[in-house]
């Protein structure tokens, strides 16, 4: 091992019997493949020089290292590989300062790395830690990889404790199985977080992934991976018919206040949540929201105060009524994947709404007129007012369905105009038959029912008849109520003109 230290060669014990190397497995580990972690940590940290012309570094397969290995505090500059290594006990990493550390399919009791600093990658595929990371306030230089590691909780529940770890590329963690929280609170990535076809389950704690005011400077993926397919090219949609294995959390999510600067893909992944769990993007903020996952049985969709400029959706991703909260969500463009008709949508807003608010209702019909949809945004804002209309009092209940069925609150004027052509005909028939002497004898037109009723029907407009014929008895009530009738008819046909030829 000195000379491969030295040499910078591979110090390889492993027998080549898969059963005998699997450092999972149950086979024991004699003498003779074990190594004091009080040596491996004096190489790392004072090892002899490299011979002429060679780069030391330390690279152990198939090593059982016991004691625990404390390299905390220390700065590590050889260039560190440990392959189906096994360890006795923890490896205390706090506050170490290293170069390039990769640790393949080990079996480590819990790594503790919290400030951990590396100018290169951080790499520990196919690791299982059977109490849990911490990676707290951890500077990656590079790449984090996690890919196929199996992470156990801690004393605390905890899988993996990463807040305020900085990544400065990508963070893989492909394939990963938690069970416990994953904590990444106010972490930074540079690049990307892939965590395609993970399965985070954390059935004693609310959230299997808390990650509140994160921030990826590209795309957050929670979708599937392909199956028999390299984990080294994250956020790589997988072939058409390559078997996959979608992302799946048993257990809350957690994004409130993220910022992610190109898309959150949720692509085909399954929430199981508890009715007091939530998949919580409060005031997140990204371009394009991919919410294509499976719609979850249980718990709730929290979007509240969220801004996206694409909402890229589908009917079937969505929970029902009283799972969905969008108060304050805000976006600019609906890009529906597979039949989402306005009806869909309208169920979809009621579902966010279990009492009334009409901000999402004004929010979708903004987006419409905005795409030039104007008919579908006056659909959007009458489901408003009858939404409104369950809210009110009895009385005022009654005129908000006579508004409705007359004119439709003014959302369909051509209704209004029908009713208005309706009673002026109706109003001509009537006052034919009516006595109607002249106001002033030998003055003004002609006496014309038609001209008549016309001339109480709209407001403002004087054809000289009304002015010009008096009725009495009955017929004057009935005058009465063309005029009201007319200036309500008339208003909502002005104000319905007016919407079709506004854009806002």
């Amino acid at each position: 091992m000195w000379l491969a230290f030295r040499n910078g060669t591979v110090y390889d014990l492993r027998s080549g019997v898969s059963a005998e190397d699997d450092p999972h497995g149950g086979h024991a580990w004699g003498p003779e493949r074990s190594v004091r972690a009080r040596i491996v940590a004096w190489l790392l940290l004072d090892g002899p020089p490299a011979l002429s012309g060679r780069v030391s570094s330390l690279k152990l397969y198939g090593i059982q290292i016991t004691d625990v290995l404390d390299l905390a505090g220390g700065t590590i500059d050889p260039y560190l590989e440990l392959k189906q290594c096994r360890f006795e006990k923890e490896v205390l990493l706090p506050e170490a300062q290293f170069t390039t550390v990769r640790l393949i399919d080990c079996s480590v009791p819990r790594l503790e790395g919290a400030r951990v600093r590396t100018q290169g990658d951080l790499h520990l595929p196919r690791c299982r830690f059977h109490h849990g990371i911490r990676l707290t306030d951890a500077h990656i230089g590079t790449d984090l990889l996690l890919n196929q590691a199996v992470v156990f909780r801690d004393r605390r529940g905890k899988s993996v404790m990463a807040d305020g770890l900085t990544v400065g590329q990508d963070l893989q963690a492909e394939m990963v199985e938690t069970h416990g929280e994953v904590s990444l609170r106010g972490a930074t990535v540079g690049v990307s977080l892939s965590l395609r076809g993970s399965r985070l389950s954390n059935t004693q704690g609310r959230n299997a992934l808390n990650a509140p005011q994160m921030t990826v400077e590209r795309t957050l993926y929670l979708t599937p991976a392909g199956l028999g397919t390299p984990l080294l090219a994250g956020g790589v949609t997988p072939a058409r018919g390559t078997r996959v294995q979608r992302f799946s959390c048993v257990g809350g999510v957690r994004l409130d206040d993220g910022r992610f600067g190109d898309a959150v893909d949720l692509d085909s992944a399954l929430f199981v949540l508890e009715n007091d769990q939530e998949i919580s993007m409060r005031r997140l903020q990204t371009p394009e929201l991919r919410f294509l996952g499976e719609r979850p049985q249980r718990g709730r969709v929290v979007l509240s105060g969220a801004k996206i400029v694409n909402l890229v959706d589908k009917w079937a991703a969505w929970p029902g009524p009283g799972q969905l909260r969008m108060g304050g969500f805000t976006y600019e463009n609906l890009i529906p994947l597979g039949p989402f008709p306005l009806v869909r949508r309208l169920e979809w807003l009621a579902a966010s709404t279990p009492e009334y608010n009409p901000e999402p209702y004004e929010r979708f019909a903004a987006v419409l007129r905005n795409s030039g949809e104007d008919s579908d945004a006056r659909e959007v804002l009458l489901a408003k007012q009858r939404r409104r209309r369950e809210t009110l009092p009895p009385a005022a209940k009654v005129w908000g369905y006579l508004q409705d069925w007359t004119v439709a609150y003014g959302y369909r004027p051509g209704r209004a105009a029908v009713w208005m052509a309706v009673l002026w005909a109706v109003g001509a028939f009537a006052f034919s038959r009516a006595s109607h002497p002249p106001i002033k004898a030998g003055e003004g037109p002609q006496w014309n029912a038609t001209l008549f009723a016309l001339d109480l029907l709209l407001p403002v407009i004087d054809l000289g008849q009304s002015s010009s014929w008096q009725l009495r008895g009955g017929w004057q009530w009935a005058a009465a109520a063309m005029v009201l009738l007319g200036w309500i008819l008339a208003t909502t046909v002005a104000a319905g003109t007016t919407r079709l030829l506004r854009r806002n």
